[in-house]
């Protein structure tokens, strides 16, 4: 069984070794960033997760707590347009620059175009992992050039657990993406 030692931590309570909380170390402070393009204040201790100054600071639930390690994927945003895991990325390292969560992929409340791709595939079952996949490709084809399947497929490999027996139907959505932005391109 995995358990997380002090320095992995996701969650924003030092710990020490023998596993008391420190809350001398716990010093708040005031960080600036943009999130989904609105410039935001989130005040917490600077080791806190990105993770959680989304979901508890800022309220955006559709950016998931799955296994709090950076394993899973179920937490994936864009930071200054890259896919990373916001579980273990600590809120220092985003000061001053761009984040976009699922949320921010909307256009007045209606889902953005991969997000209409993937529910026209059908290609969530549970749901759980399906917006921080729908983040990695959202950042891999918006690379200049766009990834190809190979490096998507490998990728989403690589940083994503689907348990739910989906991946043919996620396939087949980025797929139709990949072949609606090739011929929008054109």
């Amino acid at each position: 069984m995995k358990t997380l030692s002090p320095s992995t931590s996701a969650f924003t309570t030092p710990i020490d070794q023998s596993g008391a909380m420190d809350l001398a170390d716990a010093v708040e402070k005031t960080w600036s960033l943009k999130v989904n393009g609105a410039a935001v204040n989130v005040t917490a201790a600077e080791d806190t997760s990105l993770l959680m100054a989304l979901r508890q600071d800022l309220n955006l639930k559709g950016t998931r707590i799955g296994c709090a390690q950076g394993n899973c994927g179920a937490c994936t945003v864009l930071l200054d347009g890259r896919p990373i895991q916001s579980c273990t990325t600590p809120l220092y390292m985003v000061a001053d620059r761009n984040v976009v969560t699922v949320e921010g992929l909307t256009s007045d409340g209606a889902p953005g175009r991969l997000q209409l791709i993937f529910l026209d595939e059908q290609a969530a079952q549970c749901g759980y992992c399906i917006n921080g996949i729908i983040m990695t490709v959202t950042g891999l084809l918006s690379q200049t050039p766009p990834a190809d399947r190979h490096e998507i497929v490998e990728t989403l490999d690589e940083r994503h657990l689907c348990r739910c027996g989906a991946q043919g139907r996620i396939l087949r959505a980025i797929d139709r993406a990949m072949a609606d932005q090739a011929g929008s391109q054109s």
